[in-house]
């Protein structure tokens, strides 16, 4: 069999898995093991599938990934991302539309010490998007600020895509990271810029005024272990006391 033949029967056999609703890695590997079977036969490919799988989870590098969802899951039933809101709120709270913009500010928060941006997204919304609905908020609003704030988490670091984008491309994570920070903190002003800008333009989205809590002394040591947990990460990291896996 011709290579150009044998690639259209990869191919082939990859898009007919789809069409039946196979899942997408499933019909990859299933269309890979048929090409690497026709091309070299099973013995090589058994010998490819066992070295490959003892690569993949011998990596030390890769372990970071994990361990950082790990960190945002801890902090979800910590309750830190309710103190996270709650402290967003006060502060965002005077301006109109101020809790989609706290929502977004507390996205960004929670993303710096989760790196997932389904995780940052979930956590988020369960604890604003009741508050958002009990204000007045329209669904449109409340569900495209949390969706938008969620991909905060990917963007801010800890970033899983740039943990793996650092280990395929052989970059130092640090560095990634620390170039990330700029572009996610312009990201989070600008949803925050957007939100205003809607809430004016479109009426009926958000309340005219919305409560703002004070700040309180409490509210602040609700954010602390936020802070605390950032500063030992990072200031660690880029301090040359341990690597991002460590």
């Amino acid at each position: 069999m011709s290579p150009i033949a044998l690639t259209l029967l990869i191919f082939g056999v990859m898009l007919v898995l789809m069409a039946i609703r196979t899942p997408i890695s499933v019909a990859m590997f299933v269309a890979g093991v048929a090409g690497y079977v026709l091309q070299a036969g099973w013995m090589p490919l058994a010998a490819f599938l066992n070295n490959q799988a003892f690569a993949r989870f011998a990596s030390y590098d890769l372990s970071v990934i994990p361990l950082f969802i790990l960190m945002g899951n801890f902090a979800t039933q910590g309750g830190i991302s309710k103190a996270l809101f709650e402290f967003a709120a006060a502060l965002m709270g005077r301006f109109r539309g101020g809790l989609a913009m706290a929502a977004v500010l507390a996205s960004a928060a929670f993303g710096s010490i989760c790196g997932s941006s389904v995780a940052t997204a979930a956590t988020i919304t369960s604890v604003a998007l009741p508050e958002m609905r009990r204000h007045g908020y329209s669904g449109r609003l409340s569900t495209g600020t949390l969706a938008a704030g969620g991909t905060l988490g990917i963007l801010i670091p800890p970033s899983v895509p740039l943990v793996i984008y650092a280990i395929l491309t052989e970059q130092n994570i640090a560095k990634l990271f620390a170039a990330a920070m700029v572009p996610g903190l312009i990201a989070m002003l600008g949803y925050m810029i957007a939100i205003a800008v809607y809430v004016r333009l479109v009426p009926g989205q958000a309340p005219e005024h919305d409560e703002a809590p004070a700040i309180t002394a409490h509210s602040l040591m609700g954010i602390a272990p936020i802070a605390i947990v950032f500063l030992i990460v990072f200031g660690g990291i880029y301090g040359g006391l341990f690597t991002p896996t460590e």
